[in-house]
C-alpha cells in the first residue's frame, strides 16, 4: 500500500472523509496526538486499525465525536455528571467512559459494557468527523507499544505502507493522550492521567475524583484494561528507559555510576552541560509539567534516532497535576523499573 502524506487542506480533509465512508483508516492530527481512525460504527473498519497498529484486540478504542448529537451513537446512558464535564472540557483532552450505546462497534469497546468516547479540540479532527458524519474510533498513530506520534511525520515513520492516507496539520499542542475518567459506577474514577487534571474533574463535578491504581502500577493478574494506556508496557522507546528519582545532584552521582557506552541522559532542559560527556535529550522543564507533556514522546523517538542502548530518565518530583500523566508515561515506558538514586 502506498501511504500519501497530505497537508490539510478542504480538499485532502474530503478525500480522508471519502476513504473513511468507504471502511478505510486514515491519520488525522488531534490536539493530544496524531490518531488512527476508522469508522467507529463498523468492526471491519475498526479491525483494520488492529491490523496496521499491530495492538492486541483486548484493549478499548476512544471514539471521537464532532458534536454532542453523535453521543448517542456512543453512548447508552448519559449521566448528568458527563453533560457538566463535556460543557467544562468539550471540546478538549478528556475522555469520558460511560455505559455504551447500541451503535458503537463490538471491536471499539474490547467486549467492555462501556465505551470511552471524546470530543477533539483540534479543528482538522472535528473537520474529518463533521465531514464523515458519523464517530471515529483513533487510537494513538503508532506500530503499538512505541511511543504516540506528534507529528505527521513520526506517523509516517511508523505507518508508511500500512494506510493509505495521513493528514498533516502540524505538532500537537498537548502532546500526550486524553485525560480517562469513568462515569460507568457509582464514583468517578481516574483511570488515565492527562492535560485535565484530578483537581480540574473535582473543581466541576464536586465530588472526590478516584485514582485508579493502574495510574502508577501494573494492572493485577487478570485484571481487565477499562482504558487505552492501562497495558503493562507502552510508549516505550527501542532504547531501555530506567527512572531515576532523587535531586538533580542524586541523580548525576548514579548517572556517572552506572552510564556506559550507548546509555543517555533523559532529563531537564538546562541539565545538559552538567550531565556531560554522558549524551543528553530534554524533555521539557523541571517541575513544568505542561511543557514535559508536550515533549516526552518527541524526547523519547529522539533517543531512537540517536541510537541509545539505555536512557536514564530523571524525576525527582511526587506527580500530581499534569506531571502525574507524564508520569504514568514514563513508568509504562520503562516497564515500571524505577530506581532510587
Amino acid at each position: 500500500m502506498q501511504t500519501q502524506l497530505k497537508a490539510v487542506t478542504p480538499d485532502s480533509i474530503a478525500q480522508a472523509a471519502a476513504l473513511l465512508k468507504e471502511g478505510e483508516v486514515v491519520a488525522i492530527p488531534t490536539e493530544t496526538v496524531y490518531g488512527l481512525a476508522a469508522n467507529a460504527l463498523s468492526d471491519e473498519a475498526v479491525k483494520k486499525i488492529f491490523a496496521a497498529k499491530g495492538r492486541p484486540q483486548d484493549n478499548p478504542l476512544i471514539s471521537h465525536i464532532s458534536d454532542l448529537s453523535m453521543l448517542p451513537l456512543i453512548a447508552g446512558e448519559v449521566p448528568e455528571a458527563a453533560l457538566r464535564l463535556a460543557e467544562a472540557f468539550w471540546p478538549g483532552p478528556l475522555t469520558i467512559i460511560l455505559p455504551r450505546g447500541g451503535q458503537v462497534a463490538d471491536s471499539v469497546c474490547a467486549g467492555l459494557d462501556t465505551a470511552s468516547v471524546r470530543m477533539p479540540s483540534h479543528p482538522d479532527a472535528r473537520a474529518v468527523i463533521a465531514a464523515c458524519g458519523f464517530p471515529l474510533a483513533a487510537p494513538s498513530a503508532n506500530l503499538s507499544g512505541k511511543p504516540s506520534p506528534t507529528t505527521a511525520q513520526d506517523v509516517m515513520a511508523d505507518m508508511d505502507g500500512r494506510i493509505p492516507l495521513i493528514l498533516d496539520g502540524g505538532a500537537c499542542e498537548v502532546g500526550v493522550e486524553s485525560t480517562v475518567v469513568s462515569l460507568a459506577g457509582d464514583h468517578p474514577v481516574l483511570l488515565r492521567p492527562g492535560r485535565v487534571t484530578k483537581e480540574d474533574l473535582e473543581r466541576v463535578l464536586g465530588v472526590p475524583v478516584e485514582l485508579s491504581g493502574a495510574i502508577v502500577s501494573r494492572l493485577k493478574e487478570g485484571e481487565v484494561a477499562r482504558s487505552p494506556g492501562m497495558k503493562y508496557k507502552h510508549y516505550a522507546p527501542k532504547a531501555e528507559v530506567v527512572i531515576v528519582k532523587g535531586t538533580f545532584d542524586a541523580y548525576k552521582a548514579y548517572v556517572r555510576a552506572h552510564a556506559q557506552e550507548g546509555d543517555f541522559c533523559l532529563c531537564y532542559e538546562g541539565e545538559q552541560t552538567q550531565l556531560a560527556p554522558v549524551p543528553c535529550v530534554a524533555y521539557g522543564a523541571e517541575g513544568d509539567g505542561v511543557s514535559q507533556a508536550h515533549a516526552l514522546f518527541s524526547a523519547l523517538r529522539e533517543l531512537d534516532a540517536e541510537g541509545a542502548r539505555r536512557a536514564f530518565a530523571r524525576w525527582e518530583n511526587d506527580a500530581c497535576g499534569v506531571e502525574l500523566a507524564v508520569y504514568n508515561r514514563l513508568l509504562r515506558a520503562a516497564a515500571f523499573r524505577v530506581e532510587e538514586a
